[in-house]
């Protein structure tokens, strides 16, 4: 009888690494003029991972992403990005966090008027001290990528609805961010140009890697996320 061998350590497959862990959110509560806005929110995000945030109006979601931003700060509990706290820090470190690991997108598109879409996706990279030849690779690179190269010159003044949410899109990516922020970033389009900026976000999310929450109304557009959180209330109610 053949005594049993087993393969050598090396060649057992093993299970893939999990992503590294992005946002963790612990227990964080925020209160204005003695109402609970949040209460107990708890949850943690990957790299690459897509969140959604929904419920109904005043149940708290913008509260939170500006919390997860570092807009504003909750009343007790902890956020921490890339493992360092955020809600600890003081007004420079925090500014400077946000410029380098965060990107946020906006139901307005919040594009500087007097900026080409060109500039506008240059701007967070000037602010973070990227040198010109290679501000200027990265921006061309993300404009062929949300097919606005032949708009680089144009004010958004000049640019459809659909195109200065893909120039904001861009801009949010253009510094590498571990993390998106998206506030309703649909709202204002109509319902093609919607379904065209979710599948862009959702697909540079999964081709940069890049983690994503996204604050929404709308079914359709948490349906690019694998993971839901229902707030009623400044509460979880479902999902986590």
């Amino acid at each position: 009888m053949q005594p049993k061998t087993h393969p050598p350590l090396s060649a057992v497959p093993t299970a893939p690494a999990p992503a590294a862990v992005v946002l963790e959110v612990a227990q964080v509560s925020k209160s204005y003029a003695g109402r609970a806005v949040l209460a107990d929110v708890s949850f943690r995000l990957r790299a690459g991972e897509r969140l959604a945030l929904m419920g109904p109006s005043g149940s708290g979601k913008t509260t939170l992403l500006n919390c997860l931003g570092g807009v504003d700060r909750p009343d007790s509990g902890s956020i921490a990005l890339h493992g360092e706290r955020i809600d600890t820090l003081g007004s420079d470190a925090l500014a400077r966090l946000r410029r380098q690991r965060v990107g946020t997108v906006f139901q307005f598109f919040h594009l500087l008027p007097t900026l080409t879409a060109f500039e506008n996706v240059e701007f967070p990279l000037q602010l973070n001290g990227v040198p010109t030849a290679e501000r200027r690779t990265r921006v061309m690179r993300l404009l062929e990528r949300v097919k606005l190269t032949d708009r680089a010159h144009a004010l958004p003044s000049q640019l459809s609805g659909g195109e200065m949410q893909r120039v904001a899109i861009a801009r949010a990516l253009a510094h590498r961010p571990g993390l998106i922020l998206a506030d309703e970033p649909t709202g204002n389009l109509d319902s093609a140009n919607g379904a065209n900026i979710l599948a862009l976000l959702r697909d540079l999310s999964e081709e940069t890697g890049t983690a994503l929450v996204l604050v929404t109304h709308s079914a359709e557009a948490a349906a690019i996320c694998p993971r839901t959180i229902q707030l009623r209330d400044g509460r979880i109610v479902a999902g986590g």
